[in-house]
């Protein structure tokens, strides 16, 4: 490793805007923590004296930004939830496609392939979805470009879902691949969050193709990215999933 410092790069900063990434509870604990470039060096074995070095910060900041938000997520506690006149209207698009490109799915076809730790793998029709009781919610979709809107979503709990195909609730991760071959995950208790739903309607009636038909999943505890549209495959595992975003650096838990 390069023992210079890289010309431009000011290690005190780098650590506060690192810290500004974590959502406000986690910043504070963050800063109080790690603050000064002694505390970098004993986070990550090295000095920030490369891009190399930078690199590997970077990434131990980010796991340690998961790490904190895990212990911060409460089962118990939910997101807000909001009246119909504070829905946004349009509700806006927003996938690394444009809308044009989104998957037209014939319904006929389709099927949830469901896989992994559970006792039941019989793939799932939309008419099967569709009888099992269902619940709505009008909730903020935060996304990590910066905007956010509210809508209203409905369908079964992903928990309910889990418990009757006999998941394994002790299982750390549940992932998720879609038409799109996006792919995405939640730790398990997120997945189990009273508010985490199997979406089957958008404003009460059918999905439409831009927000995910025929299901998306929503997570109004998570970012965006972690709600996943088209879905047509649903896994349980102790494997880490990783993600379509997630491999690309963004953090993984993303909790609000």
């Amino acid at each position: 490793m390069l023992k210079r410092p890289i010309s431009g790069i000011d290690t005190g900063l780098l650590l506060k805007d690192a810290g500004k990434l974590l959502p406000a509870p986690s910043r504070r604990l963050f800063l109080r923590q790690m603050a000064g470039l002694g505390s970098l060096v004993a986070l990550t074995g090295c000095s920030v004296t490369d891009s190399s070095s930078a690199e590997v910060l970077l990434r131990t900041v980010s796991a340690y930004n998961d790490w904190v938000q895990a212990r911060l997520f409460s089962p118990d506690r939910l997101a807000p939830e909001f009246s119909r006149a504070e829905i946004t209207d349009p509700f806006p698009f927003n996938a690394f496609y444009g809308e044009e490109d989104a998957p037209e799915v014939d319904v006929a076809d389709w099927q949830l392939a469901v896989g992994g730790l559970v006792a039941d793998k019989s793939a799932w029709t939309l008419d099967r979805l569709d009888a099992l009781p269902t619940r709505s919610q009008i909730t903020r979709h935060v996304c990590i470009e910066g905007w956010s809107a509210i809508g209203e979503w409905s369908g079964p709990p992903l928990a309910d879902f889990l418990r009757l195909v006999g998941a394994d609730l002790s299982a750390r991760y549940v992932g998720f691949r879609c038409e799109d071959r996006y792919v995405t995950s939640l730790d398990m208790p997120t997945a189990l969050h009273a508010q985490t739903l199997i979406v089957t309607k958008f404003a009460g009636k059918t999905l439409p193709r831009k927000y995910g038909f025929p299901i998306k999943v929503r997570v109004p505890t998570k970012l965006g990215f972690k709600n996943p549209k088209h879905v047509n495959e649903l896994w349980v595992t102790n494997d880490y999933p990783g993600g379509f975003w997630e491999d690309q650096g963004y953090n993984w838990f993303s909790g609000l």
